[in-house]
Protein backbone atom coordinates (compact mmCIF):
# COMPACT_ATOMS: atom_id res chain seq x y z
CA UNK A 1 0.00 0.00 0.00
CA UNK A 2 2.85 2.36 0.83
CA UNK A 3 4.49 1.58 -2.51
CA UNK A 4 1.26 2.35 -4.36
CA UNK A 5 0.81 5.63 -2.48
CA UNK A 6 4.42 6.58 -3.17
CA UNK A 7 3.93 5.82 -6.87
CA UNK A 8 0.73 7.91 -6.93
CA UNK A 9 2.52 10.85 -5.34
CA UNK A 10 5.27 10.52 -7.92
CA UNK A 11 2.88 10.67 -10.86
CA UNK A 12 0.62 13.44 -9.54
CA UNK A 13 2.93 16.25 -10.80
CA UNK A 14 2.74 14.66 -14.25
CA UNK A 15 -1.06 14.53 -14.14
CA UNK A 16 -1.36 18.12 -12.96
CA UNK A 17 1.02 19.36 -15.64
CA UNK A 18 -0.82 17.28 -18.23
CA UNK A 19 -4.01 19.17 -17.41
CA UNK A 20 -2.30 22.52 -17.84
CA UNK A 21 -0.26 22.15 -21.04
CA UNK A 22 -1.12 21.82 -24.73
CA UNK A 23 0.16 19.04 -27.01
CA UNK A 24 2.92 19.80 -29.45
CA UNK A 25 1.55 20.45 -32.92
CA UNK A 26 3.09 18.33 -35.69
CA UNK A 27 3.82 20.16 -38.95
CA UNK A 28 1.83 17.63 -40.99
CA UNK A 29 -1.30 15.52 -40.70
CA UNK A 30 -0.11 12.17 -42.05
CA UNK A 31 -2.91 9.82 -43.05
CA UNK A 32 -3.81 8.63 -46.54
CA UNK A 33 -2.49 12.01 -47.68
CA UNK A 34 -0.19 14.64 -46.21
CA UNK A 35 -1.73 17.95 -45.21
CA UNK A 36 -0.20 20.81 -43.22
CA UNK A 37 -1.65 21.33 -39.74
CA UNK A 38 -2.57 24.97 -39.19
CA UNK A 39 -3.37 26.82 -35.98
CA UNK A 40 -5.40 29.89 -35.11
CA UNK A 41 -6.13 31.68 -31.86
CA UNK A 42 -9.80 31.88 -30.94
CA UNK A 43 -10.53 33.95 -27.81
CA UNK A 44 -6.88 33.43 -26.85
CA UNK A 45 -6.95 29.62 -27.22
CA UNK A 46 -5.19 27.63 -29.93
CA UNK A 47 -7.30 25.66 -32.40
CA UNK A 48 -5.65 23.13 -34.72
CA UNK A 49 -7.19 22.55 -38.13
CA UNK A 50 -6.73 21.44 -41.73
CA UNK A 51 -7.69 23.67 -44.66
CA UNK A 52 -7.65 22.29 -48.19
CA UNK A 53 -9.40 22.89 -51.52
CA UNK A 54 -11.29 25.81 -53.03
CA UNK A 55 -14.96 26.51 -53.42
CA UNK A 56 -17.94 26.72 -51.08
CA UNK A 57 -16.69 26.05 -47.51
CA UNK A 58 -17.47 22.87 -45.57
CA UNK A 59 -16.47 22.43 -41.92
CA UNK A 60 -16.09 18.87 -40.59
CA UNK A 61 -16.68 18.41 -36.84
CA UNK A 62 -15.57 15.28 -34.96
CA UNK A 63 -17.35 13.56 -32.08
CA UNK A 64 -16.83 12.96 -28.33
CA UNK A 65 -13.17 12.13 -27.67
CA UNK A 66 -12.41 12.23 -31.39
CA UNK A 67 -10.05 14.19 -33.56
CA UNK A 68 -9.19 15.30 -37.09
CA UNK A 69 -8.21 11.77 -38.15
CA UNK A 70 -11.86 10.63 -38.24
CA UNK A 71 -12.26 12.67 -41.45
CA UNK A 72 -9.15 11.49 -43.29
CA UNK A 73 -11.15 9.88 -46.13
CA UNK A 74 -13.12 13.05 -46.84
CA UNK A 75 -10.19 15.39 -47.47
CA UNK A 76 -9.47 14.41 -51.08
CA UNK A 77 -12.98 13.78 -52.47
CA UNK A 78 -14.60 16.85 -50.90
CA UNK A 79 -11.73 19.26 -51.58
CA UNK A 80 -12.04 18.64 -55.32
CA UNK A 81 -15.10 20.93 -55.35
CA UNK A 82 -15.14 22.63 -51.93
CA UNK A 83 -12.95 24.33 -49.36
CA UNK A 84 -12.73 21.70 -46.62
CA UNK A 85 -11.90 22.83 -43.07
CA UNK A 86 -11.44 20.13 -40.42
CA UNK A 87 -10.79 21.16 -36.84
CA UNK A 88 -9.97 19.68 -33.49
CA UNK A 89 -12.62 21.19 -31.24
CA UNK A 90 -11.53 23.16 -28.19
CA UNK A 91 -10.56 20.59 -25.55
CA UNK A 92 -9.77 17.88 -28.13
CA UNK A 93 -6.87 16.57 -30.19
CA UNK A 94 -4.11 19.10 -30.84
CA UNK A 95 -6.25 22.08 -29.82
CA UNK A 96 -5.94 23.84 -26.47
CA UNK A 97 -7.62 22.35 -23.42
CA UNK A 98 -8.28 25.29 -21.11
CA UNK A 99 -10.00 25.00 -17.75
CA UNK A 100 -13.40 26.32 -18.82
CA UNK A 101 -17.02 25.20 -18.46
CA UNK A 102 -17.41 23.59 -21.94
CA UNK A 103 -21.12 24.32 -21.95
CA UNK A 104 -23.00 23.96 -25.27
CA UNK A 105 -23.32 27.74 -25.54
CA UNK A 106 -19.60 28.25 -24.84
CA UNK A 107 -18.64 25.70 -27.51
CA UNK A 108 -20.86 27.47 -30.04
CA UNK A 109 -19.24 30.83 -29.29
CA UNK A 110 -15.81 29.31 -29.88
CA UNK A 111 -17.02 27.67 -33.09
CA UNK A 112 -18.47 30.94 -34.37
CA UNK A 113 -15.22 32.67 -33.39
CA UNK A 114 -13.29 30.00 -35.31
CA UNK A 115 -15.33 30.74 -38.44
CA UNK A 116 -14.73 34.47 -37.96
CA UNK A 117 -10.96 34.03 -37.62
CA UNK A 118 -10.87 32.02 -40.87
CA UNK A 119 -13.00 34.58 -42.68
CA UNK A 120 -15.84 32.12 -43.25
CA UNK A 121 -19.15 33.94 -43.16
CA UNK A 122 -21.31 30.94 -44.05
CA UNK A 123 -20.54 27.23 -44.47
CA UNK A 124 -22.07 23.79 -44.73
CA UNK A 125 -21.48 22.00 -41.44
CA UNK A 126 -20.93 18.25 -41.17
CA UNK A 127 -20.86 16.75 -37.67
CA UNK A 128 -20.38 13.23 -36.35
CA UNK A 129 -21.88 12.19 -32.97
CA UNK A 130 -21.20 15.01 -30.47
CA UNK A 131 -19.95 17.08 -33.42
CA UNK A 132 -23.47 16.78 -34.82
CA UNK A 133 -24.62 18.43 -31.59
CA UNK A 134 -22.36 21.40 -32.34
CA UNK A 135 -23.80 21.57 -35.87
CA UNK A 136 -27.36 21.42 -34.50
CA UNK A 137 -26.55 24.23 -32.05
CA UNK A 138 -25.15 26.40 -34.86
CA UNK A 139 -28.19 25.71 -37.06
CA UNK A 140 -30.50 26.85 -34.24
CA UNK A 141 -28.51 29.71 -32.71
CA UNK A 142 -26.85 31.11 -35.86
CA UNK A 143 -28.79 29.86 -38.91
CA UNK A 144 -27.44 32.76 -40.98
CA UNK A 145 -23.95 31.22 -40.64
CA UNK A 146 -25.02 27.78 -41.88
CA UNK A 147 -25.71 26.78 -45.47
CA UNK A 148 -26.49 23.06 -45.14
CA UNK A 149 -26.53 20.60 -42.24
CA UNK A 150 -25.18 17.04 -42.21
CA UNK A 151 -25.68 14.96 -39.05
CA UNK A 152 -23.80 11.66 -38.90
CA UNK A 153 -24.84 9.32 -36.07
CA UNK A 154 -26.03 11.99 -33.66
CA UNK A 155 -26.87 13.89 -31.53
CA UNK A 156 -30.45 13.08 -30.41
CA UNK A 157 -32.48 14.21 -27.46
CA UNK A 158 -32.63 12.02 -24.33
CA UNK A 159 -29.06 10.92 -25.00
CA UNK A 160 -28.60 8.65 -21.98
CA UNK A 161 -31.87 6.80 -22.63
CA UNK A 162 -31.01 6.20 -26.30
CA UNK A 163 -27.38 5.20 -25.75
CA UNK A 164 -26.80 1.47 -26.24
CA UNK A 165 -23.01 1.51 -25.71
CA UNK A 166 -22.07 0.24 -22.21
CA UNK A 167 -18.60 1.78 -22.49
CA UNK A 168 -19.82 5.27 -23.30
CA UNK A 169 -22.58 5.03 -20.71
CA UNK A 170 -19.98 4.22 -18.04
CA UNK A 171 -17.82 7.12 -19.23
CA UNK A 172 -20.73 9.55 -18.99
CA UNK A 173 -21.98 8.29 -15.64
CA UNK A 174 -18.68 7.95 -13.79
CA UNK A 175 -18.31 9.80 -10.51
CA UNK A 176 -14.58 9.12 -10.26
CA UNK A 177 -12.48 12.28 -9.77
CA UNK A 178 -10.62 13.71 -12.75
CA UNK A 179 -7.20 12.86 -11.32
CA UNK A 180 -8.14 9.19 -10.94
CA UNK A 181 -9.51 8.88 -14.48
CA UNK A 182 -6.41 10.70 -15.78
CA UNK A 183 -4.20 8.27 -13.88
CA UNK A 184 -6.07 5.30 -15.36
CA UNK A 185 -5.77 6.77 -18.86
CA UNK A 186 -2.02 7.09 -18.33
CA UNK A 187 -1.44 3.65 -16.78
CA UNK A 188 -3.75 1.29 -18.67
CA UNK A 189 -2.08 1.49 -22.08
CA UNK A 190 -3.76 0.70 -25.39
CA UNK A 191 -6.37 -1.73 -24.04
CA UNK A 192 -9.12 0.83 -23.28
CA UNK A 193 -8.47 2.58 -26.61
CA UNK A 194 -8.95 -0.65 -28.53
CA UNK A 195 -12.06 -1.44 -26.48
CA UNK A 196 -13.64 1.90 -27.38
CA UNK A 197 -12.77 1.52 -31.07
CA UNK A 198 -14.33 -1.94 -31.09
CA UNK A 199 -17.55 -0.31 -29.92
CA UNK A 200 -17.42 2.41 -32.59
CA UNK A 201 -16.35 0.41 -35.65
CA UNK A 202 -18.38 -2.46 -37.10
CA UNK A 203 -15.64 -4.00 -39.28
CA UNK A 204 -12.94 -4.70 -36.72
CA UNK A 205 -10.47 -5.81 -39.40
CA UNK A 206 -10.05 -2.07 -40.08
CA UNK A 207 -8.61 -1.58 -36.60
CA UNK A 208 -5.01 -2.20 -37.54
CA UNK A 209 -2.18 -1.64 -35.05
CA UNK A 210 -1.47 1.70 -36.78
CA UNK A 211 -5.09 2.87 -36.36
CA UNK A 212 -5.14 1.85 -32.70
CA UNK A 213 -1.80 3.55 -32.09
CA UNK A 214 -3.00 6.79 -33.65
CA UNK A 215 -6.14 6.84 -31.54
CA UNK A 216 -4.11 5.95 -28.45
CA UNK A 217 -1.77 8.91 -29.09
CA UNK A 218 -4.83 11.17 -29.31
CA UNK A 219 -5.97 9.94 -25.88
CA UNK A 220 -2.50 10.65 -24.47
CA UNK A 221 -2.49 14.33 -25.37
CA UNK A 222 -1.86 16.44 -22.25
CA UNK A 223 -5.09 17.47 -20.59
CA UNK A 224 -7.29 15.08 -22.63
CA UNK A 225 -9.46 13.82 -19.75
CA UNK A 226 -10.77 16.95 -17.93
CA UNK A 227 -12.59 18.52 -20.95
CA UNK A 228 -14.02 15.11 -21.88
CA UNK A 229 -15.47 14.59 -18.41
CA UNK A 230 -16.81 18.15 -18.30
CA UNK A 231 -18.54 17.70 -21.65
CA UNK A 232 -20.22 14.55 -20.35
CA UNK A 233 -21.43 16.29 -17.21
CA UNK A 234 -22.92 19.09 -19.34
CA UNK A 235 -25.35 16.78 -21.12
CA UNK A 236 -28.29 18.10 -19.03
CA UNK A 237 -27.65 21.54 -20.56
CA UNK A 238 -27.96 20.01 -24.03
CA UNK A 239 -31.22 18.29 -23.05
CA UNK A 240 -32.70 21.44 -21.53
CA UNK A 241 -31.70 23.62 -24.47
CA UNK A 242 -30.99 22.59 -28.06
CA UNK A 243 -32.36 19.04 -27.80
CA UNK A 244 -35.85 20.42 -27.18
CA UNK A 245 -35.60 22.57 -30.33
CA UNK A 246 -34.58 19.94 -32.89
CA UNK A 247 -37.89 20.35 -34.70
CA UNK A 248 -37.12 24.04 -35.30
CA UNK A 249 -34.29 23.33 -37.78
CA UNK A 250 -35.35 24.66 -41.18
CA UNK A 251 -32.09 24.39 -43.10
CA UNK A 252 -31.49 21.67 -45.73
CA UNK A 253 -30.51 18.66 -43.60
CA UNK A 254 -29.01 15.26 -44.38
CA UNK A 255 -28.88 12.53 -41.72
CA UNK A 256 -26.49 9.60 -42.20
CA UNK A 257 -26.46 6.60 -39.89
CA UNK A 258 -24.46 3.38 -39.62
CA UNK A 259 -26.71 0.35 -39.99
CA UNK A 260 -24.66 -1.44 -37.31
CA UNK A 261 -24.22 1.54 -34.96
CA UNK A 262 -23.78 0.21 -31.41
CA UNK A 263 -23.78 3.68 -29.82
CA UNK A 264 -27.08 5.01 -31.17
CA UNK A 265 -29.01 2.34 -33.10
CA UNK A 266 -30.59 3.21 -36.49
CA UNK A 267 -34.05 3.81 -35.02
CA UNK A 268 -32.57 6.83 -33.22
CA UNK A 269 -31.54 8.25 -36.59
CA UNK A 270 -34.95 7.59 -38.07
CA UNK A 271 -36.59 9.39 -35.14
CA UNK A 272 -34.27 12.37 -35.69
CA UNK A 273 -35.22 12.34 -39.37
CA UNK A 274 -38.91 12.42 -38.44
CA UNK A 275 -38.32 15.34 -36.06
CA UNK A 276 -36.45 17.57 -38.56
CA UNK A 277 -39.03 18.43 -41.21
CA UNK A 278 -37.83 17.98 -44.79
CA UNK A 279 -34.59 16.20 -43.82
CA UNK A 280 -33.12 13.39 -45.91
CA UNK A 281 -32.05 10.09 -44.33
CA UNK A 282 -29.56 7.48 -45.55
CA UNK A 283 -28.60 4.27 -43.78
CA UNK A 284 -25.01 3.22 -44.45
CA UNK A 285 -24.73 -0.60 -44.55
CA UNK A 286 -22.03 -2.53 -42.72
CA UNK A 287 -20.86 0.45 -40.69
CA UNK A 288 -20.89 1.58 -37.08
CA UNK A 289 -20.77 4.94 -35.32
CA UNK A 290 -18.23 6.65 -37.62
CA UNK A 291 -19.45 5.59 -41.09
CA UNK A 292 -17.57 8.40 -42.84
CA UNK A 293 -14.33 6.70 -41.75
CA UNK A 294 -15.47 3.09 -42.00
CA UNK A 295 -17.37 3.27 -45.32
CA UNK A 296 -16.15 6.41 -47.13
CA UNK A 297 -16.88 4.83 -50.51
CA UNK A 298 -20.56 4.78 -49.53
CA UNK A 299 -20.69 8.07 -47.59
CA UNK A 300 -18.73 10.44 -49.85
CA UNK A 301 -20.99 10.22 -52.94
CA UNK A 302 -24.05 10.92 -50.76
CA UNK A 303 -22.29 13.86 -49.13
CA UNK A 304 -21.19 15.35 -52.44
CA UNK A 305 -24.62 14.98 -54.03
CA UNK A 306 -26.27 16.71 -51.07
CA UNK A 307 -23.67 19.49 -50.88
CA UNK A 308 -24.01 20.21 -54.59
Amino acid sequence: MRRRLRHLLMVMPFLLSACATSPQIPPWFDSIQRLPVRTVLVQGHRIAYLDTGDGPPIILVHGFGGSIWQWEYQQGPLSATHRVVTLDLLGSGWSAKPDIAYTPTELLEFFRGFMDELGIRRASLVGNSMGAGVVIGMALAYPDRVDRVVLISGLPDHVREKLTSPIIKRALDTWAPVWLVSLGNWLLGRGPTEEVLNELVHDRSLLTPAVIERSYRNRKHPGFIPPLMTLGKNLPLWEEGFAKRLGEIRLPTLILWGAEDRVFPPQVGRALHATIVGSKFSLIPESGHIPQWERPEAVNPILLEFLR
